[in-house]
């Protein structure tokens, strides 16, 4: 390591203050501060001073999501070999699952931290650490087969506006992730919907039956998979958000590491799963009929809430205030999902505006906890 400190410390030469190249030190510091921690501490003033950092707390973030995403690749590769018949083997699912879908990881981070480092050069501050996350995150939720290019450039709208237009990681009110895969929705819907486009095509496959469970019940048909199969992930759907059971373990990293509030995800849960009940209840339609258990477990509902939701910039901040969001984000998920037919996955959608509403929830809880400190010291005063 300390040859590596060395070699890093001769290429920041030209870049340090008073240097050629003084304008970039923020490119550079970025790679920098990634592979060790910042060399600099503070000198006055009351502060809590830790190992970890933001990059740290995103690196844990990206290992709690590398279980769905493993599955998630295999599951790719799996859905294409059973569309085409025959025996294959994991590694013939996982090589082919790695050979769609790296390359949406590569062009998600190439062009995502293109323009992080290229507003950081312009701004001389540091490099952002978000994007660390959210580059991973875009090709996780998004379908298989849409092009790269696509994702080039939803990634560009979401970093350009859903990030620096509000003053960059720390400063957004939309999750970025969740933005990019809305505007390619909104902007590419030929790409994001139907039957094809969840399960990775070979050419020499005539017709591609790979509808989500969700599509499915939307169009009034029939789901042929069982409880467990739903649980497991082993149906279409996008690229690491089909396996509950996986998504799973990566909250608990979360939860178990302080990153991820346990409040905002129980909270989701049980408002899905009394909206759930509800339309239960009534069952005037497919989806309606559909077990609340089973609305848990399908659709983008489980990865949506353990890494979206919980997302600590555009969430409610307050500890009522997370225990409100969630509860909206599950009612408003299930809702979208059985009175919008065109679009049966809701849980984009309800995270996106409970991100708007987030700061309202939160100003009145601390408004509602000013009233109480209030009246309890007029009757202090008044007792007295």
């Amino acid at each position: 390591m300390n040859f590596l400190r060395k070699k890093l410390d001769e290429i920041k030469r030209p870049f340090q203050k008073g240097e050629k190249f003084e304008k970039f030190a923020p490119a550079v510091n970025a790679f920098d501060t990634f592979l060790f921690v910042p060399n600099h501490t503070t000198k006055t003033g009351s502060h809590i001073r830790d190992a970890v950092d933001l990059k740290r707390t995103m690196v844990t973030v990206i290992i709690a999501l590398i279980p769905a995403l493993i599955y998630g690749i295999y599951n790719t590769g799996y859905q294409h070999f059973s569309q085409l018949g025959g025996d294959f083997s994991f590694l013939d699912a996982f090589l082919h699952g790695a050979w769609k879908i790296v390359p949406m990881i590569v062009v998600s981070y190439v062009v995502g931290l293109s323009i992080e480092f290229a507003f950081a050069v312009y701004r001389g501050h540091e490099v952002n650490e978000g994007y660390l996350v959210t580059g991973l995150l875009i090709p996780m939720i998004m379908p298989v087969d849409i092009p790269l290019w696509m994702v080039a450039v939803s990634v560009a709208f979401a970093v350009l506006i859903a990030k620096e237009a509000f003053g960059g990681t720390g400063m957004n009110i939309l999750n970025p992730a969740l933005t990019a895969r809305a505007f390619a929705f909104f902007a590419y819907p030929t790409y994001m919907s139907g039957n094809k486009v969840w399960v990775s095509e070979a050419s020499s496959m005539d017709g591609v039956s790979g509808e989500t469970i969700l599509g499915t019940l939307a169009a009034d048909g029939n789901v042929n998979y069982s409880m467990f199969e739903m649980f497991q992930g082993s149906i279409p759907g996008s690229i690491a958000e089909t396996s509950t059971l996986w998504i799973i373990v990566g909250g608990i990293i979360l939860i178990a590491t302080g990153i991820g509030s346990w409040r905002i995800m129980l909270g989701s849960v049980l408002g899905a799963a009394f909206m759930g009940f509800l339309f239960n209840l009534w069952g005037s339609n497919a989806l309606m009929s559909f077990s609340w258990m089973n609305h848990l477990v399908v659709g983008g509902f489980a990865f949506g809430v353990v890494f979206m939701a919980t997302d600590p910039v555009s969430a409610a901040q307050t500890a009522k205030g997370k225990w409100i969001y969630g509860v909206l984000v599950g009612i408003f998920c299930i809702m979208i999902r059985v009175f919008n037919p065109a679009y049966p996955e809701g849980v984009m959608l309800a995270i996106l505006l409970m991100n708007v509403f987030a700061p309202t929830i939160d100003h009145y809880v601390i408004q509602g906890n000013i009233n109480k400190r209030k009246k309890r010291w007029a009757s202090t005063l008044k007792s007295a």
